[in-house]
């Protein structure tokens, strides 16, 4: 059998994990595997590359994709689903496993619906927020980074008498700022699922100044909200999913914060560098299991299924249940973090 394998959406650490297991699970199946390039657009243009042994050697610590990804969505484009439908027949592809987040996944349940296309999925996001698992590769390296860089502002902060912002992603969900702050020891977290008050956020600043804390560490979610206010984005642009680009909350933020308090504050976003470079030992890991995961699945014949953490075992989830909704932070996580506030 020939399986095909994509990556879409964005790059996140441990891609490179999943299809090095996929390559090595299919020698043991006696399975072909073929790489589609950039994602569904390359499934669409029959741009694809033969992956073997040798392809598999070295890419383990790689962080983004071989494969190269994008946010092709083919339901978007003029006669797309027929197009990889055809793709799939001209190169005899018997399978198709889908690397990617919930609108990667959200393609390939539809085409699996609708088509019957004969896909597995792997669940890829650095901000956790697929439904039906536990944890997404990609996530432990994100959180770990910002986690680094709170500690890193922390010391400035400290010798500058300063309030220091860190803008994170998380578009609708804000579990990177949730465990990067945990992590760092924020003294404030901002997440999407929680609109805040600009007001309150300065009281808990004013309250460690009265307590003689003279600075102050913040992190920020990208999507989060501000009460009153509409959504801050960075422009009108939408992508081929419907997705507006946010940001610039935390610049926001920094100027209600300095008119309101008078403390000098400071923003770092950290942007792309999150899901950038080297994955973590557990991303590489996990991502390892998923692949070996997608290619059992096969073997077995359960298509319309996403490889799943459930706690510590690799299960199978239907795709569907996997992208029917965002998996968000909820408000156990949120009060454990209020705890530490100011």
């Amino acid at each position: 059998m020939n399986v095909g394998v994509l990556t879409g959406g964005g790059d996140c650490p441990g891609l490179n994990a999943v299809i090095r297991a996929v390559i090595r699970k299919g020698l043991q199946f006696n399975f072909k595997t073929v790489g589609f390039r950039r994602g569904w657009a390359g499934v669409m243009e029959g741009d694809f590359m033969p992956l073997t042994l040798n392809d598999s050697s070295g890419i383990l610590a790689r962080g983004g994709t071989i494969l190269g990804t994008s946010r092709t969505n083919p339901f978007k484009e003029e006669g797309g689903a027929e197009k990889i439908g055809e793709s799939i027949k001209k190169f005899n592809i018997g399978a198709l496993i889908a690397i990617g987040g919930d609108d990667t996944l959200g393609v390939a349940n539809k085409l699996y619906k609708e088509k019957g296309l004969k896909v597995i999925g792997v669940p890829k996001t650095i901000d956790n927020d697929l439904s039906a698992t536990d944890y997404t590769f990609g996530f432990d390296t994100a959180v770990t980074i910002a986690t680094e860089a709170v500690d890193r502002l922390h010391s400035t902060a400290e010798s500058h008498q300063r309030v220091m912002i860190v803008e994170v992603m998380g578009r609708h969900a804000g579990w990177i700022a949730l465990f990067s702050g945990l992590a760092g020891g924020a003294d404030c977290i901002l997440i999407p699922e929680k609109p805040f008050d600009v007001d309150e956020v300065c009281r808990i600043i004013a309250k460690r100044y009265a307590r003689g804390k003279t600075f102050s560490i913040i992190v920020v979610a990208e999507g989060s909200k501000p009460r009153g206010i509409p959504e801050i984005t960075k422009d009108d642009s939408i992508d081929a999913f419907g997705h507006i680009r946010l940001g610039g909350i935390g610049n926001w933020l920094s100027k209600e914060i300095e008119k309101k308090t008078h403390y000098e504050t400071r923003v770092s976003i950290l942007g792309h560098t999150q899901r950038g470079g080297s994955p973590t030992a557990y991303d590489r890991i996990l991502a390892t299991r998923f692949g070996i995961k997608a290619m059992e699945l096969i073997k077995e014949g359960k298509f319309g299924q996403m490889a799943s953490l459930q706690g510590n075992e690799i299960k199978n989830v239907a795709l569907s249940e996997a992208v029917a909704s965002p998996k968000l932070v909820d408000d156990k996580w949120y009060r454990l973090a209020e705890v530490f506030f100011g």
